[in-house]
């Protein structure tokens, strides 16, 4: 459970960034075939779960590192 807290927002990042990849290869695609990330729902899909979770940890704090003694 403490991953998930830790790591929230890549998760949702993931979710979303998944579900727009796979709306973008169903609506828009690729016509010829000859396309390398669009031409394939798997591709597609993973891509954008790849760029929604790099996109959404861009807003992740990091906690500032303590001296333990």
């Amino acid at each position: 459970m403490n991953f998930i807290t830790k790591h929230k927002l890549s998760i949702i990042g993931i979710i979303l960034g998944a579900i727009a990849g796979f709306f973008y290869y169903y609506f828009v695609g690729c016509a010829s075939g000859t396309c390398a990330i669009t031409s394939s729902p798997v591709n597609s899909t993973a891509y954008g779960a790849l760029m929604g979770a790099l996109f959404l940890n861009i807003f992740k704090k990091e906690n500032p590192k303590t001296e333990e003694k």
